[in-house]
């Protein structure tokens, strides 16, 4: 399970001073569950996912993450996450097996438990036919598939996906949502930010608005629509942000 409370975070910055990037945002997701984060870019969702994922440490607030605190058990929180962007890099002189290998090891797997794992993650996501050429010279969906496959070798129980489909053909974009849709029927628990609002209604059993590090609004989808009045969650999606500004301007 994920569950977050009040998390925070702010920076400095010479010109605009202290940046709230995120602001109080709590949300649980459960086993089993996709929770999306919806909101433009610079809304705070990466900031939140990197929180989530120990790459960045809250400046207020809590997480836990399969049971595990961000901030005071960070090794056991990685231990417990696959995490999956679209800007996942490889290792450009490995080829797709070795990649996989080596980040086996990584997780402390080891000789024939290893090359079981390999083989069952080569077979699964059809790299076999690849699994000898060099990262650098696959194609983008090919490396997409390596980049799945590395993120799940330790068979973690929570995935994180930050905007993972963009800038992507829409073959390869299939395969990731097709593969988000494959962990929540396995049971992992699954949050994951975009701004593209076709990839919330096909994969989130809930969703949270997010706007100025906030989040907004937060139910299923058709929650939302009712909440707005809005049959179209795209249009939803402005209203709710919309209200907010002008809010905003009214203070």
């Amino acid at each position: 399970m994920i569950k977050a409370q009040n998390l925070s975070k702010t920076f400095r910055d010479k010109k605009r001073g202290l940046v709230r990037a995120v602001d109080r945002v709590s949300f649980t997701c459960h086993p089993g569950q996709i929770f999306g984060l919806l909101g433009a870019n610079g809304a705070g969702k990466t900031t939140t996912l990197r929180m989530l994922g120990t790459l960045l440490e809250p400046t207020r607030g809590s997480a836990e993450v399969a049971g595990f605190d961000v901030a005071k058990q960070p090794e056991q929180v990685r231990r417990s996450i696959g995490f999956l962007s679209n800007g996942t890099a490889l290792y450009g002189r490995l080829t797709a097996r070795e990649m996989l290998e080596y980040f086996g090891r990584l997780n402390g797997i080891e000789g024939k438990a290893l090359r079981t794992r390999v083989d069952e993650l080569i077979e699964r996501l059809e790299i076999g036919e690849f699994q000898k050429g060099r990262c650098d010279k696959l194609s983008t969906g090919q490396k997409q598939r390596v980049s799945i496959a590395r993120s799940i070798i330790h068979q973690p129980p929570v995935m994180i996906f930050d905007e993972p489909t963009t800038g992507l053909d829409v073959m390869t974009s299939q395969t990731i949502m097709s593969f988000i849709e494959q962990c929540r029927d396995e049971g992992l628990t699954v949050v994951f930010s975009t701004h593209i609002m076709s990839e919330v209604e096909r994969l989130c059993d809930e969703v949270a608005i997010v706007h100025r590090g906030k989040i907004v609004t937060e139910g299923s989808v058709a929650e939302i629509r009712t909440q707005t009045g809005e049959p179209v969650l795209e249009n939803a999606f402005l209203k709710v942000v919309n209200r907010i500004e002008a809010e905003a301007a009214a203070e």
